[in-house]
């Protein structure tokens, strides 16, 4: 479903409200036409009303909305600045609602995987199902805008094969559309160039350049990326370069986007890599000679007597990582010949933050004065929990949001190990990578090797009992049976091809996956009490050797994995109901952090206008929030 728009046409002191619970949308009159602006209200008129009841057509709106979500998520900040990873050593689960946490502990994991949804059910307490419905009316709306309609004229092509090569869905989906974005913008605005800022591999600037004919200047503090990007290009200009002349397309020639290699590090850096590429381009086109240049601190500036030839940009950013996007915000309002900006971020968990960071820097939060004045302050645990997609939790499979709460329980029980056993690694704040995701993939495509083996019951209860009598873990004494006896079901499986896995290294050297689990340490006797029981107690171990050798420690001889698991064990089943309200709380921080963003464009008055859409289909790319502004 898509929401409806709130257009506001502030240069010509012309409002049009359409109050229909849906963000905003705010163009200005050079963009449309009357025929354009009543086609949208017709548009608008027709849309059913969405569950956001807040607005941000004006600074106003913005700023009612943003006090809106300050006002509900101070309470929960414990829940929010809470680290999964300490689960178990603060008991984590003992800071909510007793009611909350015991009725979905019975929850079927498919209804905890709606949770950040904005999803209830009619059984759950009422203060519950106030908490999950209201963050849903805090949170902008994902759904992709109708592009067409908000933008018309607006065509979003299929990229050809040539131009695709290297992409995956996500990526394509998103170069498809941003690129038809940017280029109509740079049309609309007459820009000269446009400077897509944290290019990658080029994939956006080399669409802009061969598919759309856009003079392009791709930044990047990779040279790989750069290196990357420039061969991709001249692969792509061989294949035009020769339907050209196959077509006999006279003296058209290939536009070939520039790559420049910098880390862009402050808004100052960014001024001028624009203003470098932007005249030194407009004096590759325009074949000008003679013209009077001005060199200071690295930046090549027009003198004034070429004011009125001044050429122009549009700067656009896919994804531009922490601090990059609220850089190029800040660029547009420096740079006159910035006329036109569309920024999609990520990675919020990297933005600086005022009191965190460096005292009298820019910072990526808070950029705007309403927020600001508000004094709130999130860290870096509530901008991570920032990143996490209500849209990729609800598409999880039951087994796939089975094996994430149990990988939370894992790393959380490992931090007892090593509140334990390594104390002086802990005051470290030690990162242990994405290991679970690896894991994860790896007993994918055991199972998935292992699908055309006979399937049969596991093994009977006496022959488990006898394991334990002799003091052997039956997950191990399974492992050496014939594969093809053995059961292709769910966590069970996993648990056997972790077993029959071979020790595997990194080219660093750290270990990853270790055969010898237990470090010659059997498993008692007394811990046998069930093949499931058993098989999370190896997984663990598993899970654990790996976090050591990640973090380039040897295990101790007298650690007990089982030990620690079977303390905690109890609790486990109360991880994915913590996990999952605390995860519902991260698209309103994401929508708070856009919305600060818009507010910044907003205070300038009447010097910029500015639109914050949904650009993207979420399931595809959950970062699909685009703010853009232009010039008026």
């Amino acid at each position: 479903m898509t929401h409806p728009v709130f257009i506001c046409m502030s240069g010509s002191k012309l409002q049009t409200r359409l109050d229909l619970f849906g963000p905003a949308v705010i163009f200005n009159r050079a963009w449309f036409t009357l025929e354009r602006l009543l086609h949208c209200l017709r548009f608008c008129s027709e849309m059913a009303a969405g569950n956001c009841k807040y607005s941000c057509g004006t600074a106003a709106e913005t700023l009612e909305w943003i006090n809106a979500i300050i006002d509900f998520i101070r309470p929960y900040t414990f829940l929010i600045n809470a680290h999964v990873v300490n689960f178990f050593t603060d008991r984590l689960w003992e800071s909510l609602n007793p009611e909350w946490i015991n009725c979905l502990r019975n929850e079927p994991v498919q209804n905890l995987l709606l949770i950040p949804s904005g999803v209830v059910q009619d059984h759950w307490p009422a203060s519950l199902r106030e908490f999950v419905l209201t963050l849903r009316t805090l949170v902008f709306p994902r759904e992709q805008a109708d592009l067409g309609t908000v933008l018309p004229g607006l065509k979003v092509t299929s990229l050809n094969n040539v131009l695709a090569q290297g992409m995956n869905m996500k990526k394509k989906h998103e170069v498809e559309v941003l690129s038809a974005i940017v280029n109509s913008i740079a049309n609309g605005v007459r820009a000269h160039t446009i400077v897509d800022v944290g290019a990658g591999q080029g994939y956006l600037a080399q669409v802009l350049s061969f598919h759309y004919q856009q003079s392009v200047v791709a930044i990047d503090a990779c040279s790989h990326h750069g290196k990357v990007t420039d061969a991709r290009a001249e692969r792509i200009k061989k294949h035009y370069a020769a339907q050209m002349r196959k077509f006999d397309s006279g003296n058209r020639s290939c536009q070939v986007p520039k790559t420049i290699t910098c880390h862009v590090l402050s808004v100052d850096t960014l001024k001028a890599l624009t203003d470098m590429a932007l005249h030194e381009d407009s004096v590759g086109q325009s074949n000008l000679s003679g013209q009077d240049y001005v060199d200071l601190d690295g930046r090549k500036l027009l003198s004034s007597s070429e004011a009125e030839n001044e050429p122009s940009l549009v700067l656009a950013g896919l994804h531009a990582c922490g601090d990059l996007s609220v850089m190029m915000l800040r660029a547009f309002l420096g740079c006159e010949e910035i006329k036109a900006v569309i920024s999609i971020g990520c990675c919020y968990n990297l933005l600086s933050e005022e009191g965190f960071d460096q005292p009298g820097s820019y910072c990526g939060f808070p950029m705007s004065c309403g927020v600001k004045s508000s004094g709130i302050s999130l860290g870096k645990s509530s901008r991570d929990l920032a990143c996490q997609s209500a849209e990729r939790w609800r598409s999880l499979e039951k087994e796939d949001g089975l094996h994430n709460f149990e990988l939370h329980a894992f790393r959380a029980a490992f931090q007892l190990v090593l509140c334990k056993y390594f104390p002086e690694v802990v005051i470290r704040s030690p990162s242990i990578g994405r290991q679970g995701k690896a894991l994860r993939r790896k007993q994918k495509r055991r199972i998935l090797e292992s699908s055309t083996l006979r399937e049969v019951s596991k093994p009977p209860i006496a022959n488990h009992n006898s394991y334990c009598a002799k003091g052997i873990c039956p997950t191990m004494a399974i492992a050496e049976c014939d594969p093809s006896s053995l059961p292709q079901n769910g966590s069970y499986m996993e648990g056997i091809c972790l077993a029959m896995e071979a020790p595997e290294h990194k080219s660093d050297g750290n270990l990853i996956l270790e055969s010898d689990v237990s470090h010659g340490m059997p498993f008692e006797e007394s811990f046998c009490e069930g093949v499931d029981t058993v098989e999370k107690c190896y997984l663990f171990a598993k899970f654990s050797q790996s976090a050591l050798g990640r973090l380039g420690l040897s295990p101790l001889h007298d650690i007990t994995f089982h030990e620690t698991w079977k303390e905690m064990e109890s609790f486990a089943d109360l991880v994915g109901p913590y996990w999952s309200i605390r995860a519902a709380l991260g698209p309103v921080l994401e929508t708070f952090l856009q919305l600060d963003r818009l507010l910044f464009l907003q205070e300038q008055g009447n010097l910029v206008e500015a639109v914050m859409l949904p650009i993207f289909d979420p399931a595809l790319s959950p970062r699909n929030m685009a703010i853009i502004a232009k010039r008026i």
